[in-house]
């Protein structure tokens, strides 16, 4: 492991690891496509220190999904609103089963 701990962000989901033709070469597809959903604001890679694009494996999973939807016929645009708008609903149920739990914890009288 270096000074730094780079080593122990390998297992960061978060960590920008991966470069643009990487990330693209691991998803099968062009370094276009990861501009245009960068450009839909879908992802936004962090930048090296020289200015080129890194990716997450969170980003690349986005990516992931958001290439399925395109190559089944969806516009980039439209699978990119897709994206945002699942995530903000499972973020929102989270939220929901989080306050239920707390509600239920408080009265427990109320859950039966």
């Amino acid at each position: 492991m270096t000074a730094d701990g780079t080593f122990g962000r390998l297992d960061d989901d978060d960590y920008p690891a991966y470069t643009m033709g990487r990330a693209a070469e691991m998803l099968g597809t062009t370094q276009s496509f990861l501009r245009a959903i960068g450009e839909a604001r879908l992802i936004t890679p962090l930048r090296s220190a020289g200015g080129h694009r890194r990716y997450s494996r969170y980003q690349l999973r986005i990516a992931a999904r958001a290439r399925e939807l395109v190559d089944h016929g969806t516009p980039i645009e439209a699978a990119c609103r897709i994206i945002i708008l699942e995530d903000q609903l499972e973020e929102a149920q989270r939220l929901n089963a989080q306050y239920r739990r707390a509600a239920e914890s408080a009265n427990p009288t109320a859950a039966a």
